[in-house]
């Protein structure tokens, strides 16, 4: 009975504050106190806004020039290599000229957080417009922060995605409010990432601002990948951050009940201060890497691409409004076309393999082909993961996705070979860096004229905390399941696809339900076979057997105990609600020494693989339990999750 009354507070409640937005009267009055600041400054009168050359921006415009309507030239990028997404971002930051639009679901107030943030703050006040757009519930969680962004520049305008109730922030009575009375509403987020530097040249994948993404976290770090596109296509991505930045659930900063309160009872305004990074000589480096022209050449210039075509895809916003109207999903109908239409192969990257009904009826039928296309899958492992729920309905799933699918997944290791050098590149300057501890030490090449200062402030932002959040990469509930090892973790979040090596796709969308019908998704793909290859590599390399499990079937001690144990399985499996059957059809295998890698169904397979487990490296806890349980009773969760 108490349980029933509070949950009716809840709601009530939750009624009250939907409907409570700010009055016309206090947004004017919070306008004016903003437009009043003495803080907003710029300090530029050049034509170009003081910008610094950039020959990734040269890059871009060189293209714009080069194309005709009928035949369009995009300079492209695989940005695998998370310092060097980091230093373009900075190099293009500083060589805005115009304007700079900003996308994201995350922004942390982390090193990465305030970095990238600074960097845009002082573009705004050289002249350039800069525009935010972050998902509320996982973004900029503190109002003095806000406050401030709020009142820095005219050059600067941030808005929040979704706002739940109308404020920036959301406790947790009111994130449970916002579940019980509007979950359709507040269960729907902007998942997009863009970076775009005067409508020429964009960046976008699965990376947030968080250090996490780029390979700053002390204990655990993304697999994670994002291209960098310039040319006319650019223009696309202009048109897609447009219809976001005008929709009705993007709120400006004073127009959010609890930052508007704030700014209209303290007029004085505040100042923007230097950050204080919790690793400064890192931040250093890449700040000067951003204007080496040896190491940019290096880097990212060598490694793109001239190309023809190439499509930025982004569902509308009005995907959030109605999650069945599929006029909505752009970005998700035209990946289904894609993978209908492979003959050969495809290559999928994504950090969560659940599949929604419509790619599950396209992977069924492709494997009804005569031959069928050969389908390799590269996700995450329970010991890697940091989303085990979601990992249990996958694990649900294995048979399916083997036997009817013809899946090859490969599940990424926890302390994988490739991700660990990765970090000891990204980190191999750093006075506090402590090496991984697994693969080769290759310390970053750097360009002659790079050169660090020895600085030694600690700390974030003055009135700011890195907060642990409620969901997302830190949040409480998603925490990685303990490990038999230890050491630095790495988890997967690229998501990316290759069909039949022709053209490719690197963007936001996790190929599963929430990806199609609840998430704002976006991406790029690229009909270039000379990018599509590149990709494809660089995925395959995640599912070698120093970086990855194979997923393959049990081999049966007993064939007739086995074949009445796997009808069981089958039956329990297709149940809605309970798959308590504790014989599962496929378990986790590595590689033995001396033998070459080879896929699950090769005949040989046995022979050069030997089985570790369902949840290999996982020491056995609660959340193993939890695992199993999610399993047995979480079917009917996936949208949720």
């Amino acid at each position: 009975m108490r349980l029933r009354w509070c949950a009716l507070l809840l709601v009530t409640c939750a009624a009250l504050l939907q409907g409570c937005a700010v009055s016309r009267v206090h947004i004017r009055q919070a306008n004016a106190i903003v437009a009043a600041s003495p803080d907003r400054q710029t300090d530029c009168s050049q034509a170009d806004h003081c910008a610094l050359p950039s020959p990734l921006l040269q890059a871009a415009d060189k293209s714009i020039a080069d194309s005709t309507p009928q035949h369009p030239v995009n300079t492209v990028t695989l940005l695998d290599d998370s310092q060097a997404a980091l230093v373009a971002r900075i190099s293009l930051i500083r060589a805005a000229r115009r304007s700079i639009d900003v996308q994201t679901y995350i922004w942390d107030e982390d090193d990465i957080g305030q970095l990238v943030l600074n960097e845009l703050v002082q573009a705004a006040r050289r002249g350039v417009h800069v525009r935010i757009l972050a998902d509320q519930l996982f973004s900029f969680d503190d109002l003095g922060l806000l406050d401030r962004l709020a009142r820095v520049s005219p050059n600067l305008q941030v808005k929040l995605y979704n706002p739940t109730f109308h404020d920036a922030q959301t406790p947790p009575l009111e994130f449970a409010a916002g579940l019980m009375c509007c979950f359709m509403k507040f269960n729907q987020r902007m998942h997009n990432k863009l970076l775009l530097v005067d409508d020429a040249i964009g960046i976008t994948g699965g990376r947030n601002y968080q250090d996490r993404y780029f390979n700053w976290d002390d204990n655990f770090d993304y697999v994670d990948r994002e291209v960098m596109v310039g040319g006319p296509t650019a223009k696309e991505m202009a048109a897609s951050f447009k219809l976001f930045w005008h929709h009705k659930r993007s709120v400006a900063l004073t127009h959010l009940r609890d930052l508007n309160r704030r700014i209209r009872e303290d007029a004085s305004a505040p100042t923007w201060p230097a950050p204080h990074y919790a690793r400064p000589r890192r931040v250093a480096r890449a700040q000067a890497e951003a204007e080496d022209p040896d190491w940019l050449e290096l880097h990212l210039v060598d490694n793109s691409l001239r190309t023809g075509k190439v499509d930025y895809f982004s569902d509308l916003p009005a995907k959030t409004d109605d999650p069945h109207k599929r006029s909505a999903h752009i970005f998700t109908a035209h990946l289904m076309r894609m993978v209908a239409d492979a003959k050969h192969e495809v290559i999928l990257q994504t950090p969560y393999l659940v599949m929604s009904k419509h790619a599950r009826k396209i992977f069924e039928r492709l494997h009804k082909d005569a031959p069928p296309p050969r389908i390799i899958v590269s996700t995450n492992s329970l010991a890697s993961t940091d989303a085990f729920a979601v990992y249990a309905l996958s694990f649900k799933h294995r048979k399916r996705y083997l036997t009817k699918f013809g899946f090859e997944i490969h599940e990424l290791k926890p302390h994988a070979d490739s991700a660990a050098e990765a970090y000891e590149q990204a980190n191999a300057w750093d006075e506090d860096f402590a090496p991984a501890g697994h693969g080769a030490h290759r310390g970053s090449a750097a360009g002659k004229n790079v050169k660090l200062d020895a600085e030694d402030d600690r700390g974030h932002f003055a009135g700011t905390a890195r907060r642990p959040g409620l969901f997302g990469s830190n949040g409480r509930r998603n925490r990685p399941a303990p490990l038999q090892s230890t050491g630095r973790r790495f988890a997967l979040h690229a998501k990316s696809l290759v069909v039949d090596d022709r053209f490719a796709m690197v963007g936001s969308h996790n190929f599963d339900p929430r990806s199609d019908h609840y998430n704002t998704e976006a991406g790029v793909i690229v009909y270039d076979p000379r990018f599509a290859t590149e990709l494809r590599n660089s995925i395959l390399r995640d599912t070698q057997p120093e970086n990855a499990w194979v997923i393959g079937a049990r081999r049966p001690t007993v064939p007739v105990l086995g074949g009445i144990s796997q009808l069981i399985g089958d039956v329990s499996e297709k149940l809605p609600l309970f798959d308590l059957w504790p014989f599962r059809y496929a378990t986790s295998y590595d590689l033995k020494p001396g033998c070459t890698p080879m896929s699950p169904f090769d005949p040989a397979f046995y022979s050069c693989y030997k089985p570790v487990g369902d949840f290999p490296d996982v020491a056995l806890s609660p959340k193993s339990v939890i695992t199993r349980l999610i399993t047995a009773f979480g079917a009917g969760v996936k949208g949720i999750l």
